[in-house]
C-alpha cells in the first residue's frame, strides 16, 4: 500500500475569494493599491469589486451613473485576471446592505472562503453595520490599517469571536472626494486615478458641473 493510500485522498484547499464594495466615485489608485495588497497578503483565488447603487452609509449623497462607475472600474481594473467585477449591488434596488450580498454569496459559492476588505474606519465602527454578527460569522474581514497603526474594532465587536487580518497599506493620500474637486476645478487628476479613467472622466465630464453624457 502506497503512503498516499494509507493517507487517504488529499484535501484540497479551499477557494479564497476577497469581496472589495464601495461607491467608487471614482475608483482612485489607492483603491486598486488595497486590492492588489489583499491579493498578496490573503493569497487570494480571486479578488471581486462590488460596486454600491446606494450605500446606507452615504445615501443622501448624488453619485456619477452607475454605469459610469462599472465602466470606469472595468478601465481600473483592467490586466489582473484575479479581479473580477460583480455588478449585483448596482442592480439591487433600494440601499445597499453588505449583508444581502454576503447570504448570496455565501449560498452561491458554499465552500468558498470568503474575505470582505475593509477600511480601518469602517472596521472601527463595524456594529453600526446591519446584522453585523451574522456577517462576522459568514467572512473574515480584512482591514487595511494606516502605516504604523493597529486596527481598533468597537468592544462590542472585540467581544465577538471573528477573523480578521490586518493588510499594511502604505499612505497613500487619495480621496475620491478630492478628486471630485479637483475634476471640478478642472485640475489634473491622472497622477490620482490613472490615465484611462481620467481619460474617461474628461470624456464624459463627471465631476465638472458640465452636462453629462
Amino acid at each position: 500500500m502506497s503512503l498516499g493510500a494509507a493517507l487517504g485522498p488529499a484535501t484540497a484547499p479551499p477557494h479564497r475569494v476577497g469581496v472589495l464594495g464601495g461607491s467608487f466615485d471614482p475608483p482612485h489608485l489607492a483603491h486598486l493599491a488595497l486590492a492588489k495588497l489583499a491579493l498578496q497578503e490573503l493569497q487570494l483565488d480571486e479578488l471581486r469589486w462590488l460596486p454600491a447603487r446606494a450605500p446606507w452609509q452615504k445615501a443622501d449623497r448624488e453619485r456619477a451613473a452607475a454605469e459610469h462607475r462599472e465602466a470606469m472600474l472595468h478601465l481600473l481594473i483592467e490586466g489582473e485576471p484575479r479581479f473580477t467585477l460583480d455588478t449585483r449591488e448596482l442592480l439591487r434596488e433600494g440601499l445597499t446592505y453588505t449583508i444581502d450580498t454576503v447570504r448570496e454569496l455565501s449560498a452561491e459559492g458554499p465552500g468558498t472562503e470568503w474575505w470582505l476588505v475593509i477600511g480601518q474606519d469602517q472596521y472601527g465602527r463595524f456594529d453600526t453595520w446591519r446584522d453585523w454578527p451574522e456577517i462576522l460569522a459568514r467572512v473574515g474581514l480584512a482591514v487595511a490599517a494606516r502605516e504604523g497603526q493597529a486596527p481598533q474594532p468597537p468592544a462590542t465587536v472585540a467581544a465577538l469571536p471573528h477573523r480578521m487580518q490586518v493588510l499594511p497599506l502604505p499612505e497613500m493620500a487619495i480621496a475620491a472626494s478630492d478628486i471630485r474637486t479637483r475634476c471640478a476645478q478642472g485640475r489634473e487628476i491622472a497622477s490620482l486615478v490613472g490615465q484611462p479613467v481620467a481619460r474617461y472622466i474628461d470624456q464624459h465630464a463627471l465631476y465638472t458641473g458640465r452636462p453629462r453624457s
